[in-house]
C-alpha cells in the first residue's frame, strides 16, 4: 500500500550511529478533557513532529472555542494539520474525505523524516488512519451542475423502511444494525447501490486481506505507537465542568451568537435547521438552540434561564461524550484482541500536578523506544475479554417489542448503558437502554 511504502526507515542521529529504524505513527487517544492536545504539542516540540488533528468538528472554520481548537500561538509552536479548512456550510464532508487528505499529509510528513502525531477524539476518523476499514463510494452526477449524495438522500426516508430494504440486499449487515440507526443503515445501502457489492461482503474482503482481522483490514502504517490518556471519572467530570466555565469566560456565548446569526438564523426561520450534519452537530451548539432562537423575543429573565439551561446541557452532554470515547478505546483496542490491533500504552492523567513524571516523561520514553526499534519498558494495557460475546447480535424482546443489538445489552439488567429506542424500564433486564 502507498501509505506503508511512505513510512520511512532512516538512520538515527549521532548518538546511535548506524542504527536503522522505522519512524512510528504516534496516535494519542483519550476522552475530551484528558490533555491530548497538550501532550501532542509537547511531543511535537521535543521530537520535531507534526500534529494531525483527527476531530470531525475541528475541520470546519468557525466555532473555535466550542470545538476546543488549539490557539494560533500553539499552532506556531508546532505545525498542525487538518484544522479549519472546510467551509461551515458544507454538510457532506465525510470520513473518506478526511482519510484521503490526512493520509496524504502523513505520507508527506514521513517523507520529510518527521514523526506524524495523530490526536483527536473522533473515533472513526482515527480508525480510518490506522486500518483499512472504509469502503470507497462515489457520489452520483445527476447532470453537469449537480452531484447527489445518496447517503444524505437516503437519510430523509423512514428508518424502518430503509432497514427493510437493507435486509433484502444485505441481510447480514441488517441483523447488525438497529432500524433507528438510520445513518449507518443508509451508509450500508449507499455502499450496495454505488458499488454493486453488499457492505458486509466488502468488509469480509478487507478482513481477508493479509494482515487483516475480525475488526478490519490490515494496518495502514507498519509502526503505530498508541498512547491512551485516562483519568478517574470523578476527576474528569469536575475537569470538564471547569472547562465549560473556562469556555464561557473565553467568549463562548458571543461565538455561538455570531455563528447563529451568520449561518443558522435563516435556516431556523425556514424550519430547515439540521443538527445532524456538518459543524451544526457540534456538541455545544444545538444545546443552545432555545436561547439563540428566542434572544430578543422574550424577557431577560427567561433568556437567562434558557442560557443556564444550555450551559447545564453542554456540561452533561460533554461528560456523556467522554464516557463514550473511553468505551470505544476499551472495546476497539483493549478487550477485542486481534492480529491487527496494536498495543496501547496507558498514561494516568488524574493529577495534573504530576504531569511531567506521570505523563510526559513516560510518553517520551515509549515513543523514543519505538523510534529506536526497541520494546518500551512500559507494559501495554490489557483487559479481560469475552471472545464469545457478539456486540452486533440481533435480539427482539417479546414483552415490549423492542430490538436490542448486542449480547451484553440483551443480558444486562436495566441501569447500565443506554439503548437506541424507547423509554427506560425497570420491569425486565432486557429493557435497558444503549447509550450513544
Amino acid at each position: 500500500m502507498a501509505a506503508v511504502a511512505a513510512s520511512r526507515t532512516v538512520s538515527v542521529g549521532s548518538g546511535l550511529r548506524g542504527l536503522r529504524r522505522t519512524l512510528p505513527l504516534v496516535v494519542i487517544l483519550g476522552a475530551t478533557g484528558t490533555g491530548k492536545s497538550t501532550l501532542a504539542l509537547q511531543l511535537g516540540q521535543r521530537l520535531g513532529g507534526e500534529i494531525v488533528s483527527a476531530d470531525s468538528m475541528q475541520v470546519y472554520e468557525g466555532l473555535d472555542i466550542i470545538t476546543n481548537k488549539v490557539s494560533a500561538q500553539e499552532q506556531r509552536i508546532c505545525q498542525h494539520h487538518m484544522i479549519s479548512f472546510v467551509d461551515p456550510l458544507v454538510t457532506n464532508y465525510t470520513v473518506v474525505d478526511f482519510r484521503n487528505k490526512a493520509t496524504t499529509l502523513i505520507e508527506d510528513i514521513f517523507a520529510r523524516d518527521k514523526i506524524p502525531i495523530v490526536v483527536g477524539g473522533t473515533n472513526y476518523y482515527i480508525e480510518s488512519l490506522l486500518w483499512k476499514v472504509l469502503v470507497n463510494t462515489k457520489p452520483r452526477e445527476m447532470n453537469t451542475e449537480k452531484v447527489i449524495d445518496l447517503k444524505v438522500e437516503l437519510e430523509k426516508e423512514d428508518g424502518h423502511a430503509l432497514h427493510k430494504r437493507l435486509s433484502q440486499v444485505d441481510p447480514e449487515m441488517a441483523t447488525k444494525l438497529h432500524p433507528h440507526d438510520k445513518r449507518k443503515v443508509a451508509r450500508s445501502l449507499q455502499v450496495f447501490e454505488e458499488t454493486g457489492i453488499s457492505h458486509s461482503e466488502c468488509l469480509h474482503r478487507q478482513h481477508a486481506e493479509e494482515g487483516g482481522g475480525p475488526l478490519g483490514g490490515p494496518l495502514k502504517f507498519p509502526n503505530p505507537c498508541i498512547l491512551w490518556l485516562h483519568a478517574d471519572q470523578t476527576v474528569l467530570d469536575e475537569r470538564l465542568d471547569k472547562r465549560v466555565d473556562d469556555m464561557l469566560a473565553a467568549g463562548l456565548v458571543e461565538e455561538l451568537r455570531n455563528f447563529h446569526r451568520c449561518y443558522n438564523q435563516k435556516k431556523v426561520a425556514e424550519n430547515s435547521q439540521d443538527y445532524q450534519h456538518g459543524i451544526f452537530q457540534s456538541i455545544g451548539f444545538k444545546e443552545f438552540h432555545e436561547y439563540l432562537t428566542t434572544e430578543g423575543k422574550c424577557t431577560p429573565e427567561i433568556s437567562n434561564q434558557l442560557l443556564k439551561k444550555g450551559i447545564e446541557a453542554l456540561k452533561q452532554v460533554t461528560k456523556r461524550y467522554a464516557r463514550k470515547q473511553n468505551r470505544w478505546v476499551k472495546n476497539r483496542f483493549l478487550s477485542r484482541p486481534g492480529p491487527s490491533v496494536p498495543p496501547v500504552y496507558g498514561l494516568e492523567v488524574s493529577d495534573v500536578s504530576k504531569w511531567e513524571e506521570s505523563v510526559l516523561e513516560p510518553a517520551l520514553e515509549i515513543v523514543q523506544s519505538f523510534i529506536q526499534g526497541r520494546k518500551p519498558a512500559a507494559t501495554p494495557i490489557k483487559m479481560p475479554c469475552n471472545e464469545t460475546e457478539n456486540k452486533r447480535s440481533y435480539h427482539v424482546c417479546d414483552l415490549c417489542d423492542r430490538i436490542i443489538i448486542g449480547d451484553r445489552e440483551w443480558a444486562e439488567p436495566s441501569g447500565g448503558e443506554i439503548a437506541l429506542e424507547g423509554k427506560p424500564s425497570n420491569s425486565s433486564k432486557r429493557h435497558k437502554e444503549a447509550e450513544e
